[in-house]
């Protein structure tokens, strides 16, 4: 049997213990970080997905104090590298910086995953960049409205391309072809660049891709652009109407997200979230980010849990009225 002072010091004991628990978890989120800290890219090298956070990534070390470095796992459409950070220990030393198929799309066009992209935990938008309807001078029409005539005068004819099945101009193609009314044959490719240069080639007809990455070729005429799928006109494109008011509810953008692996300690995802932030402010970034005609966000991760949740009910629903898969 204790004694009244045994049993007080047990009590206080316990009490002090149990304060202990619940501050560590803070107490470690407010010293992080302390070590290099790796954000995977699940895309290849040189292209935007990757160009994005590497832009961020020196200016983001310099407010931290630790190194930040960007390493690429590539593989099944962006499954790969999502998987290992999904697996990965929710410290804030293992980041994902991806665009929309690995967080928003890939959960409903492929039958099985290993990671649910639902449970990451948001951390912030980096930039969005505006999409553009695209066809090859040689096609015949000058206009959405030309484009959706031809293609209903000449069923099963046009071909577009895209990065890829499961890609954002993938599934904005679809979103077209299904607002419209029209047929158009999916060609997928490897990346921006193989498709750019087979349009280019004349070898397809139609593309719905990034404007960072095909506005040398709009500048120069060998691409005719006829819409952007932002909500509204552009200023970089001026005279190009927007597609939300030729073909409602078709409406699009390329985005770049940071996240970070499921239970990671809000403390930290805050903490990046406001670095990246302050990293976007800054006037060479947004000099640069301008030169791939992106525009910065540099949002909270609450804002960025709202957008992606909105993303990825928009692509679901494209999927399963296209009944769209990949194995």
């Amino acid at each position: 049997m204790f004694s009244r002072f045994s049993a007080t010091s047990l009590a206080a004991a316990l009490l002090a213990l149990g304060a202990l628990f619940t501050t560590t978890a803070p107490a470690q989120a407010q010293a992080w970080p302390q070590k290099t800290i790796r954000i995977i890219v699940p895309n290849p090298a040189g292209g935007s997905a990757d160009l994005m956070p590497r832009l961020l990534a020196e200016p983001m070390s310099k407010l931290l104090g630790q190194p930040v470095i960007i390493e690429n796992r590539v593989g099944a459409a962006g499954n790969i590298g999502a998987e290992f950070v999904y697996n990965a220990e929710p410290d804030g030393y293992t980041l994902l910086a991806a665009p929309p198929p690995t967080l928003t799309i890939n959960i409903s066009l492929y039958p099985k995953l290993a990671y649910d992209s639902t449970r990451f935990m948001p951390v912030s938008v980096l930039s969005t960049v505006s999409n553009v309807l695209m066809v090859h001078p040689s096609l015949p029409v000058n206009t959405v409205e030309e484009l959706i005539a031809y293609a209903k005068a000449n069923p099963d004819k046009l071909t577009y391309a895209s990065q890829g099945s499961g890609s954002t101009a993938h599934l904005t193609a679809e979103l077209f072809k299904m607002r419209a009314g029209v047929n158009l044959t999916h060609v997928p490719y490897k990346g921006d660049a193989p498709a750019i240069t087979d349009l280019l080639a004349g070898r397809v007809d139609v593309m719905f891709g990034n404007i960072g990455a095909t506005a040398q070729h709009i500048r120069s005429g060998r691409l005719r652009v006829l819409a952007v799928t932002n909500k509204a006109p552009l200023a970089a494109l001026p005279g190009v109407r927007a597609m939300n008011d030729i073909v409602p509810g078709v409406v699009s953008t390329t985005w770049f997200g940071v996240v970070a692996p499921p239970k990671t300690p809000l403390e930290i995802t805050q903490k990046l979230s406001a670095t990246i932030a302050q990293v976007l402010r800054q006037p060479e970034i947004i000099k640069r980010l301008a030169e791939f005609n992106a525009d910065a966000v540099g949002n909270t991760p609450d804002e960025m849990a709202a957008h992606m949740k909105e993303d990825t009910e928009r692509w679901r629903t494209v999927i399963r009225a296209g009944k769209l898969s990949v194995d």
